[in-house]
């Protein structure tokens, strides 16, 4: 999944469903989009274009990836 899936307008509308902060839009170790939440470490998929902001669907990251996902941003 690209970065041309979510606009920017859309991408500036969506919050982390956890503390309602401003979410991040990185690529994982697979190639595969994610919107990703630096402050609490969490990263939300994106299924099909459609960002799933549901808190049991988002997954931990851990340090390394951090790094990664904070150096794209």
């Amino acid at each position: 999944m690209s970065e041309e899936t979510l606009d920017a307008t859309l991408l500036s509308l969506l919050a982390c469903p956890q503390d309602k902060g401003p979410l991040l839009l990185v690529h994982d170790d697979n190639g595969d989009a994610v919107l990703y939440n630096p402050r609490l470490r969490r990263a939300y998929p994106i299924d099909n274009g459609i960002p799933v902001l549901l808190t049991d669907e988002a997954r931990d990251v851990e340090e390394s990836e951090h790094t990664v996902f904070i150096t794209q941003a």
